[in-house]
């Protein structure tokens, strides 16, 4: 199956409702579910690989959007990707732990390939997670002159006065 082709002639659909959510999740929470609350800092894009005459790679973004969600250690979160022939499905769940804080990470993707018909993948990753770090995920995996989906997360405790600033 050839990725690149699959990926330009995408035109994604970014599914989210970041400012309502975020707002709705302010109002009511109690104190007690504030302080335990993560910001999931989310941003997806797609990427072109292009060798130029230096036989060097060069990333060419051909789509990028970014959301924010409030959650609760334990909660998943949803993203979805949609395009001509490609679904992308991914969910990412914060832990919080005494011996080091994972971000797991489940995806499902569906290929439309008119030679093969419709393929279906899926995936999991425990991801070691540390706070204001960005993790990437990949849900289609990195190869060289092919484009791919890059999906960078970064988790940090909830703050009232940071969030209510930058979540408008």
């Amino acid at each position: 199956m050839n990725r690149s082709f699959y990926l330009i002639c995408i035109l994604f659909i970014f599914v989210f409702n970041v400012s309502l959510e975020a707002q709705e999740q302010r109002v009511g929470m109690s104190p007690e579910i504030r302080r335990r609350s993560l910001v999931l800092d989310i941003s997806a894009r797609v990427l072109e690989n292009e060798a130029n005459s230096a036989s060097s790679l060069e990333n060419n973004e051909i789509w990028y959007q970014s959301l924010r969600r409030i959650v609760i250690p334990g909660s998943p979160t949803s993203i979805q990707l949609v395009g001509t022939n490609i679904v992308v499905a991914v969910q990412f769940t914060p832990f919080v732990r005494r011996n080091g804080n994972v971000l797991v990470a489940q995806g499902q993707i569906w290929i439309n390939d008119p030679e093969n018909g419709i393929t279906y993948h899926t995936s999991i990753q425990t991801i070691p997670m540390e706070f204001n770090e960005p993790i990437y995920f990949f849900p289609l995996g990195q190869q060289a002159n092919a484009a791919s989906i890059e999906i960078v997360i970064t988790v940090n405790p909830y703050r009232e006065t940071a969030n209510t600033e930058n979540e408008n």
